[in-house]
């Protein structure tokens, strides 16, 4: 029996299989994630339905399951036709997340061509698809060390 909240079986498996600095994307429902995955990565759909399931919550979620080292938002290149001039709505819902589960990190943007090319490295083992509609909304959760 799981002592954590994530039950789905394929997530679990990849999770299960992963070291320190592998690699999560949590993608939102506007992002690209067949296209730009890594070679050694899995996808795994859960975008039901548009707003079903979010980031956050997956968030909430893995916070359970794994340790987390790193968390990198995917940054808002200046000639974005949906730049925002101040963190994305969404980020500070990441933050009470994060507060929440005691995992002291702070996130990380890395520009959105740079994002795309940090999930495609060896390191990237799984994408998790959802559903959610807001912008800017990707994360890369990079796993840390089980210290227990």
């Amino acid at each position: 029996m799981l002592n954590h909240t994530l039950i789905h079986p394929e997530i679990n498996a990849v999770l299960a299989r992963a070291g320190h600095s592998s690699k999560v994307l949590i993608a939102d429902g506007n992002y690209p994630a067949l296209s730009t995955m890594g070679p050694n990565a899995e996808l795994v759909s859960l975008n039901l339905t548009p707003g079903l399931v979010t980031v956050n919550q997956v968030l909430g979620v893995l916070a359970t399951a794994i340790p987390i080292e790193t968390v990198n938002t995917m940054g808002m290149p200046a000639d974005d036709p949906f730049q925002l001039d101040h963190d994305p709505p969404v980020w500070e819902a990441y933050r009470a997340t994060l507060k929440a589960a005691q995992i002291a990190v702070t996130l990380q943007p890395i520009e959105r061509w740079e994002f795309y090319d940090a999930v495609a490295s060896r390191d990237h083992v799984l994408t998790i698809q959802t559903a959610d509609q807001a912008l800017w909304a990707n994360l890369l959760l990079t796993v840390g060390v089980r210290k227990s």
